[in-house]
């Protein structure tokens, strides 16, 4: 499973910035704030991500996301836990493996790869399946929020 220490962090900094997300770089084994699903998977608090070197790819880019996919009023509010509904969700889910092409070395292929390795459940039974058979409710989400264009990169 590819975590921080394995990748480009200055091109996750630039994407992160691309979206208005702070990121900040927890020192390793200090705790991860705002951590949903406790060390080492990544922290939200306000509209900063938290990741220490061991924090898995995925974790980072779905707590990203998460921010990404709500509207600014809630992002300042933000601690922790920012599930709003099933579709948010389902929409963090797909833009981050879109996200994950732009990151040198990773790719969506790898990351669909992590997020089954790491336990996502969908019904088909595997994170590539979902993406490219039963994800059309999360794409379109993401299409009308202009989060996504049709060609399915994210917009600027």
């Amino acid at each position: 499973m590819l975590v921080l220490a394995d990748i480009d962090e200055p091109a996750v900094r630039r994407l992160l910035a691309g979206h208005a997300i702070n990121f900040e770089r927890v020192a390793d084994g200090q705790p991860i704030p705002g951590s949903f699903w406790g060390e080492p998977e990544a922290g939200l608090i306000g509209e900063t991500v938290y990741a220490r070197g061991d924090t898995p790819v995925h974790s980072l880019l779905h707590e990203a996301c998460h921010l990404i996919v709500m509207p600014v009023e809630r992002r300042v509010r933000v601690h922790t836990n920012a599930t709003d509904s099933i579709a948010e969700e389902d929409a963090t889910c797909y833009l981050q493996i879109v996200l994950a092409d732009a990151l040198p070395g990773i790719g969506r292929d790898r990351l669909m790869a992590d997020m089954d390795e790491w336990g996502y459940t969908f019904r088909l039974g595997s994170t590539r399946a979902w993406f490219a058979e039963d994800a059309d409710d999360a794409r379109a989400w993401l299409q009308s929020r202009n989060l996504v264009g049709d060609n399915l990169q994210p917009s600027p």
